[in-house]
């Protein structure tokens, strides 16, 4: 294992974590300044370079924010603790701005320093796992004919700088397809640039786009280059074409005409040398018969159609899809990979997926997070591949698959019959009315989970199911995000000191 660089310019602070440190069976190697961090990482590694740093912050001759910063240069993956005293709040902040994992207050608790660095040789390795996995990885699996065909097109346009439309169900890897398309193309050396045309309002489009000039509209404080101009010599993709808005639609044609366009609020004409590849779930046939989607438009970006196919219709591939993203789950949360009887195989085998490869690549993640075993068997599926006990030959459970409606769901009175000893100890009478939601899903499972509680009298169900709900939504996150913290952070929408302080009420050290 490689060594955890200390860097301090108090000798006892040194010492005291070297002696901790090798206790644990965690080589160190130790640094009085920033400078010689610094030299000694001129000629450092892969091999013996540092495996955490941990770092004062002020130091004689330098910085430990400084000396951050320049260390995220050359490994920015690699944790740096930062050392600081408890009411620098500023350089708290400085130092997860930073990119720092974590910093760590003095004076310190020493076992809870150790559990600090110990936490981040984890996530370390974890990183390198990662790492290792994703260059490991093929880029597309699939040994089903209608796969074999997506990859024979793949092949043929591997010299061609033609523009190509994908088609597919959405989550059925048609961004993969177009990373393919531009790795092995001759372009493959100028940048890849993708913007999903459905997710960016309309009033900025244009300006993701094209770009705009200082001043083109309010807000504008600097002039901006858009997708065509940071593409250049390279790939753009343009995702889910048939949602762009028919003013736009004109602007790109004539940029896929010439190769010119203005920025928003200029009037010098920018030139670009662009491959573009476009992808949609709709059918803009239709979309064009309707008048929705310029017909010009449509011909100019239809020069090679690529179909993807939906998962359903290449089954014999979820097994070995489905392995490979238990794999790939394993090797980011840095544990043991799970593995799949063939009973929970054949239920696979027999979900519809609505979702596509998405949805059995974030299934796969919830199984390696939630699984309570090692071998995954029908009853560790989630409740959305719908399991019941009559086997894989029955039709499933009708639970919806993609992600549940944000609309009000309409309700109505059940009467949902308890178990005879719970409605006892609740001292209520056997039928309880219940609103049952027309979503189903896992708000299903919550009503059955607050009826269960409700029904024994308990006072605190708010914060159990609460307390549930809370592990389940960070645990889940951290497994997107490979176990980034701050990362997991962002998509959930909470702050960094936010989901650090759950991890820890929660118990999810």
């Amino acid at each position: 294992m490689k060594p955890i660089w200390i860097v301090d310019d108090d000798q006892s602070i040194r010492f005291v974590l070297e002696k901790a440190l090798l206790r644990e069976n965690l080589p160190t190697r130790s640094f009085t300044s920033p400078r010689e961090v610094l030299n000694a990482l001129t000629t450092a590694n892969d091999d013996n370079g540092p495996q955490v740093l941990v770092s004062d912050i002020r130091m004689p001759g330098g910085s430990g924010l400084d000396l951050l910063e320049k260390v995220k240069e050359k490994y920015p993956g690699l944790p740096v603790i930062i050392m600081t005293a408890y009411s620098d709040l500023d350089s708290a902040v400085s130092a997860f701005q930073g990119g720092a994992f974590e910093y760590l207050p003095k004076p310190f608790d020493l076992p809870k320093a150790v559990e600090l660095i110990r936490r981040a040789v984890e996530e370390s390795q974890r990183e390198e796992v990662a790492e290792e996995c994703m260059a490991e990885s093929p880029e597309m699996l699939g040994q089903a004919p209608a796969m074999q065909d997506v990859f024979r097109a793949i092949g043929r346009l591997s010299q061609s700088n033609v523009t190509v439309m994908i088609t597919g169900e959405s989550g059925s890897g048609k961004e993969l397809v177009a990373r393919a398309l531009h790795k092995h193309s001759p372009r493959a050396n100028g940048p890849f640039v993708a913007i999903n045309t459905a997710a960016i309002p309309k009033d900025l489009l244009e300006s993701e786009l094209f770009g705009h000039e200082r001043g083109a509209f309010t807000g504008a404080q600097t002039m901006r280059r858009g997708r065509f101009e940071q593409a250049d010599g390279g790939t753009l993709f343009l995702d889910e074409i048939g949602d762009m808005p028919f003013d736009l639609q004109t602007r790109l044609l004539r940029v896929l005409s010439d190769g010119h366009f203005y920025r928003v609020g200029g009037h010098s004409a920018v030139k670009t040398n662009v491959r573009v590849i476009a992808a949609t779930h709709q059918n803009l046939e239709q979309r064009v018969k309707d008048g929705a989607f310029r017909e010009d438009l449509f011909h100019r970006l239809n020069v090679i159609r690529l179909r993807l196919p939906a998962l359903r219709e290449r089954k014999e591939d979820i097994a070995m899809l489905t392995r490979h993203f238990l794999q790939q789950s394993a090797a980011q949360l840095g544990v043991e990979p799970k593995r799949i009887s063939d009973a929970a195989l054949a239920w696979l085998g027999n979900f519809s997926f609505p979702g596509n490869v998405r949805q059995l690549e974030n299934i796969c993640h919830w199984l390696t997070v939630m699984a309570p075993a090692q071998v995954i068997e029908p009853k560790d599926l989630p409740p959305e591949v719908g399991v019941t006990a009559g086997g894989p030959g029955q039709s499933p459970i009708p639970l919806p698959a993609a992600t549940p409606s944000m609309q009000e769901p309409t309700q109505e009175l059940t009467p949902v019959v308890l178990p005879d000893a719970a409605a006892a100890q609740a001292n209520a009478p056997a039928a309880v009315p219940v609103p049952q939601t027309s979503g189903g899903g896992w708000e299903l499972g919550l009503e059955a989970d607050a009826i269960a509680l409700l029904a024994t009298g308990r006072h605190d169900v708010w914060d159990e199911l609460t307390r549930r709900f809370e592990s389940r939504l960070i645990l889940t996150a951290l497994a997107a995000t490979r176990g980034r913290r701050i990362e997991a952070a962002q998509k959930l929408g909470i702050g960094r000191n936010t989901i650090t302080r759950k991890i820890q009420e929660l118990g999810l050290e």
